[in-house]
């Protein structure tokens, strides 16, 4: 045991002097001047970082900046708009459909529409068998009768008392005789204005329940024919054939599709700086690369008290994207505020841990591209507010961002970017 406790005592001194020995010859030798090594290592550092820099970079032929599609934006500074991004719904304009209801009680015939048929004002949509049509169309037929027997007496009655002025001018009848017959002719007069006033009244309650001219095919006599007032689109349909039906009760909506509405409910927080006439963008679930124009045009005064949120409507203006119902992203922005640097959303992206747009530079026909690290704030989908690493009026590449990473990226992995 003795003989193992020296052995392990002299192996630990001869380690610790030849440690020391060579840490004496590192701290005199040449390295400690480090004239040509240092400067080697430093001039290999900075190659690197060269060689770093300049991967950052990459020049674009004429013929591929066509191909890739690029296209190149201004930095601006500009007076920030806030925008609040919020789902909403496409719907028809309240005042641009009508619902139709049942003018009769009775039951249902026939319904010549179905959902998405188009429509035009005055069309028979829904024929109701009714006991209502059947007694105006005999009302009708006896006041025409009437009016025939009117229009008779009256016609006698004038005769009569022209006859009697002209016997009386030539002293054969009498004065008594001239005055009856003069307020015979009143009577009859009187008696046919009043039966044609109760045959318009019985042709326009006909009207009312059957319309003008002739019956569309499938209806008969028997039956009220309910018709569209304004034309457009069906909607929505309730009525059924053999359902018994009451007056008032709705049967068919009939909206016109080219007039909508946009619904959206904001958090009343993000609503205070919202009012009428601010400009709205939004884009249809089903197709979100294409953006269409709004405008706020109301505001509810309350706030809904379960989800916190406020009603705002805005109406589409220009082109008009989807349909009634669709489902919608969109910005609403409030006020303008203080001016700041802004660029395209479009020509900011994530390169290499970093957030960069890429500064553009015309070249000939080409293009030099370099991607400038950037600090950024606040953003919407079509612009970014740029807080530092870009100066107003600085050229960036707003089309192709994408394209451009993956070029600057090919050019790291191959040892640098050159022309292309």
């Amino acid at each position: 045991m003795m003989h193992l406790k020296k052995f392990l005592m002299m192996r630990t001194s001869r380690m610790v002097a030849s440690m020391a020995a060579t840490g004496a010859l590192l701290m005199g030798g040449p390295l400690a001047c480090g004239s040509a090594s240092d400067g080697a290592s430093e001039k290999t550092h900075t190659e690197a970082n060269s060689s770093s820099d300049m991967t950052d970079s990459a020049t674009l032929s004429a013929e591929a900046v066509t191909i890739a599609g690029f296209a190149v934006d201004t930095a601006r500074r500009l007076p920030w708009r806030s925008v609040v991004q919020v789902p909403g719904r496409l719907q028809l304009d309240p005042e641009a459909f009508e619902t139709i209801g049942s003018i009769t009680e009775g039951r249902i015939t026939h319904v010549t529409v179905r959902v998405g048929d188009r429509v035009r004002a005055g069309q028979g949509l829904v024929f109701i068998h009714s006991h209502e049509i059947m007694d105006a169309r005999s009302g009708l037929r006896s006041a025409s009768a009437v009016v025939d027997a009117a229009e008779a007496e009256r016609t006698l009655a004038i005769s009569a008392a022209e006859r009697a002025q002209r016997l009386f001018d030539s002293k054969a009848m009498s004065r008594a005789e001239l005055d009856r017959a003069v307020v015979a002719r009143t009577v009859a007069v009187s008696a046919h204005a009043r039966a044609v006033s109760d045959r318009d009244r019985a042709a326009a309650l006909v009207e009312h329940l059957a319309g003008n001219g002739p019956l569309p095919a499938g209806a008969d006599e028997h039956d009220v024919i309910i018709r569209t007032p304004i034309g457009g689109v069906v909607t929505s349909r309730i009525a059924q054939p053999g359902t018994v039906v009451l007056p008032g009760m709705a049967l068919l909506t009939v909206g016109d599709p080219t007039r909508l509405q946009l619904e959206m409910h904001v958090p009343e927080n993000a609503a205070l700086g919202i009012s009428a006439g601010h400009p709205v963008r939004y884009a249809v679930t089903d197709a979100p690369g294409s953006r269409y124009d709004a405008v706020v045009w109301r505001v509810a005064p309350t706030v809904d008290s379960l989800t916190r949120t406020i009603q705002v409507i805005a109406r589409p203006k220009g082109e008009r994207g989807g349909r009634a119902e669709s489902f919608v992203q969109a910005e609403v922005r409030g006020e303008q505020r203080d001016a700041v640097v802004q660029v395209p959303a479009s020509a900011v992206v994530a390169f290499d841990g970093d957030t960069v747009v890429f500064k553009a530079e015309q070249r000939g026909g080409g293009l030099f591209l370099q991607a400038v690290r950037v600090r950024v704030g606040r953003r919407t989908t079509e612009h970014v507010e740029v807080l530092a690493g870009v100066d107003q009026a600085m050229s960036v590449l707003s089309r192709g961002a994408a394209i451009a990473k993956a070029e600057l990226l090919r050019g790291r992995g191959g040892g640098g970017a050159g022309e292309h």
